[in-house]
């Protein structure tokens, strides 16, 4: 049977909870992929695609803090719908590294144990919108969900994009720890597909133990030692 993942690319998803510094880390990792001379697609959740992009405005709006948890979950998938047909896959059968900022695997943390919906179901919801897309690896970052969201409330301030597109923030502790949870419950049911990283430290610590990772992880990507 065809692995339905990637034809001759390979995908690499980056998950954690508010704050973890996946998105720092995940651009900084496309700028060296992209220097050694592979071709990297870097993309991000909910988003990736014009259509996605739209969706992720009204997703993320801070005025949006009533919204069901059910229209919550299918606008997260329409938008992954459009982002797989439009970007992801097309990229990997080019043979493409795609790196993505969140993919199907923030449904179950989020609005699986963070908003305690049925994880079969949502499972099931993953495959359809995807065709069977599973990345080759997830690295989850892991923080504690008080710094988290420390560093993302922080980082909103700091920025007017953000503080635009931050409704998650505004969720209490509680819900963040369900979700930080659920990416470690996640890691455990599957660690062949899932690695954890300590996001605590400086982004420089934080990268050197990715790469380092990635090295062990990740042949398909050239990498510059970290020690380097």
């Amino acid at each position: 049977m065809t692995n339905p993942t990637s034809a001759t690319g390979f995908f690499l998803t980056f998950e954690g909870i508010e704050g973890s510094g996946k998105t720092t880390q995940i651009e900084r990792l496309s700028r060296q992929i992209r220097d050694s001379g592979q071709n990297v697609v870097l993309t991000k959740e909910p988003g990736g695609t014009p259509l996605a992009d739209r969706i992720r405005a009204i997703l993320l709006d801070p005025q949006e803090e009533g919204m069901d948890a059910l229209t919550e979950l299918l606008l997260y998938a329409a938008s992954r719908r459009q982002h797989v047909v439009d970007l992801i896959r097309p990229a990997l059968e080019r043979g493409a590294i795609v790196l993505s900022d969140r993919f199907t695997d923030a449904t179950l943390a989020y609005q699986g144990y963070g908003r305690l919906l049925d994880l079969d179901r949502l499972q099931t919801l993953n495959r359809w919108v995807t065709d069977g897309l599973t990345p080759d690896l997830t690295v989850i970052f892991d923080l504690s969900e008080k710094e988290g969201l420390e560093r993302a409330r922080e980082r909103n301030r700091n920025s007017k994009l953000l503080q635009e597109e931050s409704r998650l923030e505004g969720e209490d502790l509680r819900f963040h720890r369900r979700v930080r949870e659920g990416y470690l419950a996640l890691a455990e049911s599957d660690p062949l597909r899932y690695a954890v990283i300590d996001a605590g430290g400086s982004p420089d610590i934080v990268f050197e133990r990715l790469i380092n990772l990635l090295s062990e992880r990740a042949k398909r990507i050239k990498l510059v030692p970290a020690s380097l």
